[in-house]
């Protein structure tokens, strides 16, 4: 019995997260939102799509854009910045 209960709820969980497109990671931005990064430093903020970031902040770099904390983009942002022309650079 008790394994027919724990089949069950396991197929609950999958089921579950198959139909609500759940992550197990946190998204950067919500719905609506993209995230731009401080020019020179490591900040972030997200901006509402259809606007410009903020003064002193920039879009991510094409393909390089963090989209879930700890991806790959976020763990290499956190140690790189882009300069006020746009370079990439190690974050200082």
């Amino acid at each position: 019995m008790r394994k027919t209960t724990n089949v069950l709820v396991l197929a609950c969980a999958v089921a579950a997260l198959s139909l609500t497109g759940c992550s197990t990671q946190d998204a950067i931005c919500g719905d609506g939102e993209y995230p731009a990064m401080t020019v020179g430093a490591t900040g972030t903020t997200c901006v509402a799509d259809g606007h410009q970031p903020p003064k002193g902040y920039t879009r991510y770099p094409e393909g390089k854009v963090p989209e879930h904390v700890d991806d790959k983009w976020d763990k290499y942002w956190q140690s790189h910045t882009v300069d006020k022309d746009g370079k990439i650079i190690k974050a200082p």
